[in-house]
């Protein structure tokens, strides 16, 4: 299938599953889903294939076996390319790009701990991170609430301490162009202009 845009209609289902998050109404509505939503969003992944690996998309439905909140659909549609570390997610707020080590493993924490404390590496990080957020990107992750044991509370980069997970990510909105094909040559753009990040985690955190 090839790629023509994420359809407005993708962004109005959603904002309509925000207001009756139901079984009915997914049910009368999983067409509108299927054709705008998730089609397009295969689409877009097939194209960017060839770049950064195979999308995963995830599925619609919520896990609420533990959650007090039992709305049984998500409110977004996400894809996730595990080989390059990249997201891409519609939903009623319209486009939105991360990039990053958003879960890890208690071995690869260790391994962030470390290197951000390395006089080294731990500055390379921080150009990184300059480089991105320069770009418009903000930096996000789960965070301790204070620097964890064996690391000195007044270390120069503290804050990146806290971090288990690290990420950039920026919302695109609803541009002119994403319901065009140039969707597609845009994500890519922000991914790339994420990548001294995901580099840097690559290099210093790698997988479990």
């Amino acid at each position: 299938m090839t790629f023509e845009g994420i359809p407005t209609a993708a962004l109005d289902f959603y904002d309509d599953l925000e207001a009756d998050n139901s079984k009915t109404f997914w049910t009368a509505h999983k067409h509108v889903y299927e054709q705008s939503v998730r089609a397009p969003m295969e689409a877009l992944a097939a194209a960017l294939a060839k770049e950064f690996g195979e999308g995963k998309l995830f599925r619609p439905y919520r896990d609420v076996r533990f959650s007090k909140d039992k709305t049984p659909y998500k409110t977004h549609q996400g894809v996730w390319f595990e080989e390059t570390r990249v997201y891409v997610q519609v939903s009623a707020a319209g486009l939105f790009v991360a990039a990053g080590y958003w879960r890890t493993e208690t071995s690869q924490v260790e391994r962030l701990r470390r290197a951000v404390d390395h006089d080294l590496h731990g500055s390379a990080l921080e150009a990184a991170i300059a480089k991105v957020t320069k770009k418009g990107f903000r930096i996000g992750g789960n965070q301790l609430a204070r620097v964890p044991k064996g690391y000195d509370r007044e270390h120069p980069r503290a804050d990146l301490l806290r971090h288990k997970t690290l990420t950039a990510a920026k919302d695109l909105g609803f541009p002119d162009w994403l319901s065009t094909p140039k969707a597609k040559t845009q994500v890519a753009k922000e991914w790339r202009a994420m990548a001294p990040l995901v580099e840097w985690l690559d290099r210093h955190v790698g997988p479990a």
